[in-house]
């Protein structure tokens, strides 16, 4: 293979488009594998990584959820489900008095423990996982993808409570850690770190307080509104910079960091900052989000392709437009960008 297509969304939030008759993961999928009915092209592409927010609705999801999710997934007519890799986002958390994320656990199930309920068989992974429910790996020759979910489980302020998204992002210490140690013992390998949320002050509105300032997400007084659009909580220590911090004094120690959580139109600016930015020789991408009623001032349907070129030390990020709100559906050139990488990616690793 020479070349490897990485497609990454985020923020379908299935269940609020479905009640305005808009599919949003089945018709991405759609577009992606025929094309759109606006005249999107087909693309080619290798996984999809889903980086949270199945969930739409703002109770806690529920067996009905899944099947919903689990249907749209089944539109893939020319990959398998287990071509699509996920990671869990704020409102697909499970409430504080039911099993830690047993809905993720039973319906997204990235382990394929629970295939006949799940759809994934985990022998049928073009690229197999390593690791449990909460935090995997991905190799793709000599590129590592990190799938880190949130943990917005177990009651305020760090988790929500049975209604309500509550969005400031956090991952587990063991997760902070887990991160770092394949980190430092693959300086030579291409390494990409997938969270449903950005760091702070990384892309568009992901500073202090401008996730709620900026009305991209909604306002919980017990649930660090000031964090709203970052990932705010390692462990339970509020604000936390420990990724920030690691990157800062270690410049350079990863390639890429995909999130999206924040919705935003493609050439948003909120704060002065992007949907990509450099920063500590990392470059950060917000995906933003598939959905296009769930925060409807904010949200226009896109994904991206991440083209990888076996033996080519860049990957090319191209932005598709699944409806025409705001230009015409396809690829929108203007978002285009062509992002360095530390190695060039080897498959036969």
């Amino acid at each position: 293979m020479s070349q490897f297509n990485l497609w990454v969304g985020c923020c379908s939030h299935v269940h609020t488009d479905i009640r305005r008759g808009r599919s949003s993961l089945a018709e991405a999928i759609s577009h992606s594998e025929h094309g759109g009915d606006l005249g999107g092209p087909p693309f080619e592409w290798d996984i999809m990584l889903h980086l949270g927010d199945l969930m739409g609705e703002q109770g806690t999801p529920q067996d009905r959820h899944g099947q919903e999710v689990v249907r749209q997934f089944a539109a893939a007519e020319l990959h398998p489900r287990e071509c699509f890799y996920n990671l869990l986002g704020n409102h697909d958390a499970s409430g504080p008095d039911e099993p830690t994320q047993w809905w993720f656990r039973k319906w997204i199930d990235p382990l394929g423990r629970n295939a006949t309920i799940s759809g994934v068989h985990h022998q049928r992974r073009p690229y197999p996982v390593e690791g449990t429910w909460e935090r995997y790996i991905i190799t793709v020759g000599n590129m590592l993808i990190l799938m880190m979910s949130d943990r917005n489980d177990g009651g305020p302020p760090a988790g929500r409570r049975e209604r309500g998204g509550y969005p400031a992002g956090k991952v587990t210490r063991a997760t902070f850690e887990w991160w770092q140690q394949i980190v430092e013992a693959n300086p030579d390998k291409i390494i990409i770190t997938c969270h449903h949320h950005m760091l702070r002050d990384t892309t568009v509105a992901s500073g202090h307080w401008e996730g709620v300032e900026g009305r991209y997400h909604g306002r919980f007084e017990d649930g660090a509104p000031e964090g709203a659009s970052y990932l705010y909580f390692v462990g339970d220590e509020p604000d936390s910079d420990a990724f920030s911090d690691y990157l800062r004094e270690h410049p350079n120690a990863i390639d890429l960091w995909l999130g999206g959580h924040t919705h935003a139109q493609p050439d948003d600016t909120y704060g002065g900052k992007s949907h990509v930015e450099r920063k500590w020789g990392v470059t950060f991408i917000n995906v933003a989000a598939m959905t296009k009623y769930h925060v409807m001032s904010k949200a226009v349907p896109l994904t991206r392709l991440f083209t990888f070129d076996s033996g080519s030390d860049a990957v090319t990020v191209r932005c598709y437009l699944h409806t025409d709100d705001y230009a015409l559906q396809g690829w929108y050139a203007k978002a285009r960008r062509d992002v360095p990488l530390r190695t060039a990616l080897r498959m036969a690793d």
